[in-house]
């Protein structure tokens, strides 16, 4: 059995999707997990990552963990606790989402520091581990719903800076790949898209899948820093916001390790676009 955390996130639920129809068991957790937001033959069962005394039910049978950290709010993850106690209850192979800026921002404690010290955990385990890190998600566009259908519009910063955004369903495949097959284990996987596209080329795509233009408005940094601390903490969001505008070699390189695991190429911003254009209709 194969336990997926964050099943309700955009790499947690499409990892159900793609396990449960390669005839997997798969229990999948997340705060809020019901019944009914996984296929058929898939036990859901509601857990917080910070109660491990709450996970250890959920781990008893299970094989094989992946593991999404959270992001900057890891930072409250009793890691080495989960992990024994998935240990404990027969996992054996682990597969953690962590971040690209483990390795492109060091000094970053929002995007490095707190995603490192949860590798680190993951690495000391005595489980078999792979690790995933990938950059941006194309799915940070669903930010931009809400103002694509009511007035056709995306707001954003840094129009013309681009990033090898990652498809999240690409991201799901290789871990499911890894999960299930033991030659990726002690494997450090970066997962970027096929080619660097800007937040004006990103509108312009939306625009495209949907059949009639999106307008694209340039937000200064401030304005757009702004928006961001809305919703994270002011130095994650400065963090995020060099990232976008002052990507350094590293966060713009095209990786090959999704079509290394897969044996195909990384999915496009474009098609990523046109199979989620219902979500800006």
């Amino acid at each position: 059995m194969i336990v997926v955390t964050g099943a309700t996130g955009n790499v947690g639920r499409a990892l159900v999707r793609t396990l449960a129809a390669a005839g997997e068991r798969v229990t999948a957790t997340s705060r809020g997990v019901a019944q009914g937001d996984v296929p058929a033959g898939v036990l859901a069962r509601r857990a917080d990552l910070t109660d491990v005394a709450g996970l250890r039910p959920v781990f008893d049978g299970a094989d094989a963990l992946f593991l999404q950290s959270g992001g900057p709010s890891a930072r409250l993850l009793p890691t080495a606790a989960l992990l024994e106690a998935a240990a404990a209850g027969g996992v054996k192979r682990v597969v953690l989402l962590s971040s690209q800026g483990v390795a492109t921002r060091p000094d970053s404690v929002s995007h490095g520091g707190v995603a490192r010290a949860v590798e680190e955990a993951v690495r000391a385990s005595g489980l078999e581990w792979t690790i995933l890190r990938p950059g941006g998600f194309a799915s940070n566009s669903y930010a931009w719903a809400e103002s694509v259908r009511t007035a056709r519009t995306v707001a954003a910063p840094f129009g013309d800076t681009g990033l090898p955004v990652v498809d999240p369903d690409d991201i799901a495949d290789v871990a499911a790949v890894a999960l299930r097959a033991g030659e990726h284990g002690g494997r450090i996987y970066e997962l970027t898209g096929p080619a660097l596209v800007t937040p004006r080329q990103q509108a312009a795509a939306i625009g495209s899948a949907l059949g009639e233009p999106v307008r694209f408005v340039e937000q200064s940094r401030a304005q757009a820093l702004a928006v961001l601390t809305r919703f994270m903490p002011e130095p994650v969001a400065e963090t995020t916001l060099s990232i976008l505008g002052e990507p350094n070699a590293a966060e713009r390189r095209v990786g090959a390790d999704v079509e290394r695991v897969l044996g195909r190429p990384a999915g496009s911003y474009e098609e990523w676009a046109r199979r989620n254009a219902p979500a800006f209709r």
